[in-house]
């Protein structure tokens, strides 16, 4: 077995660039962090790696990406929820930056899910696990 590179490539970066390229999120906050005044009622698609795995014999990093997707309204929310799911596992055979995604398989989603932080948000929550050959 290959060791781990010693730096994953930045995969919240890479599905960030993803979404904000898709004309169905145009005018939605995507970021891997919630912007400066966010209440969680606006249109936002939150991505997070949440872990992974490397595969060093085939030099894959299959790191899980969760979107936490909010909106004004709980239908909102789950329009962007789709749609965010959409772009991600339309990137299979794609390259994204340097990496070719090989592969993309959804774990858990769109899910409603309160948000204890932000008391008037509207979120449902996504997994899915990418294929990322890492050269």
């Amino acid at each position: 077995m290959t060791t781990p590179p010693s730096a994953f490539p930045d995969v919240e970066k890479l599905v960030v660039d993803v979404l904000k390229a898709d004309p169905a999120l145009a005018g939605v906050t995507v970021a891997a962090q919630a912007p400066a005044g966010f209440d969680g009622t606006q249109s936002a698609v939150l991505v997070n790696r949440r872990g992974g795995a490397w595969i060093g014999d085939l030099h894959v990093d299959k790191p899980l990406i969760e979107f936490e997707v909010y909106g004004p309204t709980k239908t909102a929310a789950h329009v962007l929820a789709n749609a965010a799911r959409k772009a991600l596992l339309a990137t299979i055979g794609k390259q994204l930056g340097a990496h070719l995604v090989s592969d993309v398989e959804e774990q858990d989603g769109p899910r409603w899910m309160p948000d204890y932080l932000y008391r008037g948000a509207n979120r449902y929550l996504c997994v899915i696990q990418l294929s990322l050959n890492v050269f």
